[in-house]
């Protein structure tokens, strides 16, 4: 999966040991301090009315110093924390984002499924929806489009929406307004298709040939490629996968159901969901 420059999740070092301190240092508050004296993380008396506790008075420099070489210890004899704790976040993370994206699935199902300026291959009236978010500089994209075909062709009763996302560079953008020109001609699935399976970079230069040798009108196409309806629908994309926090490419939902990336048996992942929500009665979102 094409990430973003914002999407990456994996802690840096440095931010697992400042997590892991966070978690430990309530550890450190039965060991003795100076003198033998307990260390103690709030005193047991009543704040005088109308001042606040001063977390950074609770230890003494010595005490703070001596709370950092018991976590200190204690992560270097078991570094597994690290994984723990990073597995946890990625976890936690990956859970608040299903939750963002299936709300954002039934805030916005009609922008999803059914936006008029979104290409649809296959069967406009299909009785499954598959969406699909992609540039065409992704190279997982390019990977995934062979599978993407197979279900066209294999299953007659799809409907797929096509989601460009150009969010790699200058030239995806550029790509992604001459494939939506060519939509006006009747020309898009040629465009798309051959974008996607051009060996080098996607730019106007490369998709214009490309358009060129599909047939379409280029005095038209290269008026269109600067339309308000070519601008709008790149602009709704954008916003819409931000708003479903989806940071990379590709990103499917087959009806309501997300496959992020381009596994190696994406056809198959795809047909399975297919199969289980005919089987529940078809999708209710779309």
């Amino acid at each position: 999966m094409t990430q973003t420059s914002h999407g990456g999740r994996r802690l840096t070092g440095l931010a697992a040991l400042a997590f892991a301190i966070a978690l430990l240092a309530p550890m450190a508050a039965p060991f003795a301090g100076e003198g033998g004296a307990p260390l103690r993380l709030a005193q047991a008396t009543t704040p005088t009315p109308g001042t606040a506790a001063k977390p950074a008075d609770v230890f003494t420099p010595d005490q703070r110093k001596a709370i950092e070489s018991i976590i200190k210890d204690y992560l270097v004899a078991n570094p597994e924390v690290f994984l723990e704790v990073q597995s946890a976040l990625e976890a936690k993370m990956e859970e608040i984002q299903a939750k963002r994206l299936q709300a954002a699935i039934v805030e916005q199902s009609q922008e999803i499924y059914h936006s008029p300026g979104a290409p649809v291959i296959g069967n406009p009236s299909g009785d499954i929806t598959v969406v699909e978010f992609f540039d065409y500089n992704c190279g997982y994209c390019k990977r995934a489009f062979p599978d993407v075909s197979k279900l066209i062709e294999k299953d007659t009763k799809v409907k797929f929406v096509l989601k460009e996302l150009p969010i790699l560079s200058k030239g995806s953008e550029e790509a992604s307004r001459v494939a939506l020109a060519a939509k006006a001609q009747g020309k898009y699935w040629e465009v798309h298709r051959a974008l996607l399976t051009f060996r080098g970079q996607a730019n106007e230069q490369t998709a214009l040939a490309i358009a060129e040798k599909a047939g379409v009108d280029m005095a038209k196409l290269k008026a269109d490629m600067k339309s308000d309806a070519v601008t709008g629908e790149i602009a709704r994309v954008r916003e819409l996968a931000q708003s479903m926090g989806i940071q990379g490419t590709p990103h499917f939902l087959v009806a309501d159901r997300a496959i992020a990336g381009a596994p190696q048996n994406l056809l198959e992942v795809m047909a399975k969901h297919i199969s289980d929500v005919r089987s529940e009665g078809g999708c209710k979102v779309c």
